[in-house]
């Protein structure tokens, strides 16, 4: 079963220099209906003007994945982690027994559009760390794996048996997955529209929970970029 989740639909918050897309409850945005998909607790869409970001601040176990669409992201931590990413790259935080940090546009004249991606670890109290890394050319036209709980074919490794993948896409692009059985699925389109086999449309900023599905498959109705969770 596949149910859609428009991106008008999202929880909305507008706060001059910060333009933020919620699907899940996050701060002032509370729905009961949508406060996460198994492990997967939040995905942001943010949008923030050139020079701004967010100042130093806490977080504890929680796994922080920062996926940047146009402009640069700079990071801080408390870990001593740090560094500029761009699209192309993916950055990671674990954030465990507690760490505080920074993001800030790394731009005084470009706009950044980036998703950031809470997943709830296993357990509690894993030692925080901080990760970033190319993606380069993987994802063109096809999934590449970008985060996982075994860090295998180079991703990521995270605390939780999650699956991340990315792919940019072509128009006519044709992409599949398989799920394991007990296993579901989060798709989220960042950029451009896919048409899912029974006819369905999903734009930029929507997103569906794939259940009870063993393979998974849509086509790209435009070039775009898409993001497909796997989720225990």
């Amino acid at each position: 079963m596949i149910t859609i989740r428009k991106g008008v639909d999202r929880g909305h918050a507008n706060h001059g220099w910060l333009d933020a897309r919620h699907t899940f409850s996050f701060a002032n945005y509370h729905h009961p209906d949508h406060m996460g998909f198994r492990s997967l607790r939040v995905i942001n869409e943010d949008r923030i003007n050139p020079g701004a970001g967010f100042p130093t601040h806490p977080h504890k176990d929680m796994e922080i994945i920062t996926y940047v669409l146009e402009g640069a992201l700079a990071h801080k931590d408390s870990t001593g982690g740090g560094g500029i990413i761009r699209p192309g790259m993916v950055q990671y935080m674990a954030a465990g027994t507690g760490v505080e940090h920074s993001e800030f546009n790394a731009s005084d004249e470009d706009p950044a559009h980036l998703y950031q991606i809470w997943i709830l670890p296993d357990r509690a109290g894993h030692e925080p760390r901080y990760e970033e890394r190319q993606i380069g050319d993987a994802r063109n036209g096809a999934l590449a794996l970008v985060a996982s709980g075994e860090g295998r074919d180079g991703s990521l490794q995270i605390n939780q048996d999650a699956d991340l993948y990315a792919a940019v896409l072509k128009e006519g692009d044709a992409v599949s997955h398989n799920f394991a059985k007990g296993r579901a699925g989060w798709l989220q389109v960042a950029k451009g529209g896919i048409e899912l086999p029974e006819g369905s449309i999903m734009q930029a900023g929507d997103g569906a929970k794939i259940e009870d599905l063993q393979s998974f498959s849509f086509i790209a109705l435009a070039d775009g970029e898409i993001l497909l969770f796997d989720l225990a």
